[in-house]
């Protein structure tokens, strides 16, 4: 298993996708057996091409609105512990989750966005990867 470094670069490569509207900064970063879990789900997406292929079309639709995602790198001193990604909408400051990875072998084995741990809960860093 990696340590906190690969656990924070995979957060930086996430938070650079939503950033830029581009798979290709997380995709090396994908375990092939990928689970994603989203709160707002009701099942979890097993697979990193069926996880590419839903968040390609999620952030095709967020392109063509007027919304407009804010991925920061963010600290939790509380369960999970350690860094995540806060997610906004529209604005900086209008938090709408956060992002857990879980590293296996190299590779984000795990997924989680998530109401809970709040984003409102986490240090915010100012970090907008790009």
């Amino acid at each position: 298993m990696m340590g906190k470094l690969a656990e924070i670069e995979a957060l930086r490569a996430y938070a650079r996708m939503i950033n830029t509207f581009d798979t290709e900064h997380l995709e090396p970063f994908l375990a092939d057996d990928l689970r994603y879990n989203s709160q707002w789900m009701l099942s979890k997406m097993i697979g990193k091409e069926e996880y590419l292929k839903h968040i390609r079309a999620k952030l095709k639709f967020i392109a063509q609105s007027d919304g407009r995602p804010y991925a920061e790198i963010g600290e939790l001193d509380e369960y999970p512990f350690g860094n995540c990604v806060v997610m906004a909408q529209d604005n900086h400051d209008n938090l709408i989750s956060t992002v857990l990875v879980r590293i296996k072998d190299g590779k984000i084995a795990t997924l989680d966005i998530c109401a809970t741990p709040a984003p409102e809960s986490a240090r915010r860093t100012g970090e907008y990867p790009q």
